[in-house]
């Protein structure tokens, strides 16, 4: 199937959609603009709708009723005028709540089924309900997942997944001015969760302050931890130089990285984090930690360095290393624009659509 092939295709995308903008939120926007654009009729189903009436929010349980009833409802209405659905899929109760019904109600109505799984944390969820997993795998038509990583987990647990690495609009995220001012810029841009570890950024920051005492900490991100992560930041004495900016539509993120000197990603699990793909589209140097799918997709000191999760100490001294050698520093953003062209749409295309392709085919007898 080619790019023209798509004209007339219908798809049904199922995922969660901004707001709030998030990794696969974004990348469930972008799929969908990016399948319409090449002539495929794309309709998504949502799976982080708003809560109607809107107080069954404040309602645990309860909720999950008032938003699965109607998703299945759409499901299965989708479902009647679609020929391929493409599942954005994650651990735990996503997975439970929103793929698994998603793949059977799929498979009731006879439509092609392609499951894209991300997230850091696969193995611990595959651990727990592997068998499950596998059940409702051999219903569809293929498992894809963006990073070696996330094939090598899945692969351990009998499964078979292909990789379709996560895309980068580059004309999004256009590189920032090479010239560097004289107060440097850090950047975290992952949720306020303690999954992503963003006080080793903070204490990272710190080391950096040693050498310059005139930088600055921009926190792009929401979530549980802000009330914790402002009064590490106050109890520092660094409430004038560490900005909290929340969560931020792409555009505004994009922005942000233009002004940004150095980006940190503290996580202590991930997969493929799109901050990376977008610091390096924007031309900025990459700080990172060395765990789960972050090896297979960075090399350190070639497009970024890597460190030990929570070692604020080898955080900071790789960002001083960095911002100390303007010859290094450089070589970095070449090598990550350089990198970050491997993930346009360009390329992903043509294997996305062979795994289209593929699913939809008839079983051979």
């Amino acid at each position: 199937m080619t790019a023209s092939g798509l004209r007339g295709l219908r798809i049904g995308l199922v995922g969660p959609l901004p707001p709030p903008s998030g990794g696969m939120a974004n990348q469930t926007r972008q799929l969908a603009e990016l399948l319409n654009a090449a002539g495929a009729t794309v309709t998504t189903v949502q799976v982080n709708a708003p809560y109607r009436p809107q107080w069954i929010a404040k309602v645990p349980g309860l909720r999950s009723v008032f938003r699965l009833i109607p998703y299945v409802a759409t499901l299965w209405l989708v479902a009647g005028r679609t020929d391929v659905f493409h599942i954005m899929a994650n651990s735990g109760w996503s997975w439970h709540l929103f793929a698994a019904p998603a793949v059977w109600i799929a498979r009731i109505r006879r439509v092609a089924v392609v499951v894209n799984y991300r997230g850091g944390e696969a193995e611990r969820f595959l651990l727990r309900s592997g068998n499950i997993v596998r059940f409702t795998m051999r219903r569809t038509g293929a498992l894809i997942v963006p990073s070696g990583f996330l094939q090598e987990v899945f692969s351990r647990f009998g499964m078979r997944p292909e990789i379709v690495p996560n895309i980068i609009d580059l004309s999004r995220f256009p590189p920032r001015d090479p010239v560097r001012s004289g107060r440097p810029h850090l950047v975290v841009a992952r949720n306020l969760e303690p999954l992503y570890d963003n006080a080793t950024a903070i204490r990272a920051f710190q080391v950096v302050l040693t050498h310059y005492p005139q930088a600055r900490l921009t926190i792009a991100g929401s979530g549980p931890e802000e009330r914790v992560l402002r009064r590490l930041v106050a109890d520092q004495g660094m409430g004038d130089i560490v900005q909290f900016a929340g969560r931020l539509e792409r555009d505004a993120m994009a922005a942000l990285y233009r002004s940004a000197d150095l980006v940190l990603n503290p996580s202590l699990a991930d997969n493929m984090p799109n901050s990376i793909l977008e610091a390096w589209s924007s031309g900025v140097p990459v700080v990172s930690t060395n765990v789960g799918g972050i090896p297979h997709m960075a090399r350190d000191g070639v497009n970024a360095s890597l460190v030990p999760p929570s070692d604020p100490v080898a955080m900071g001294q790789s960002c001083l290393a960095l911002l100390s050698d303007a010859s290094v520093w450089e070589a970095r953003v070449q090598a990550g624009l350089l990198e970050a062209k491997r993930y346009t749409w360009a390329c992903v295309q043509p294997v996305l659509f062979d795994v289209y392709r593929r699913a939809m085919a008839p079983p051979l007898h």
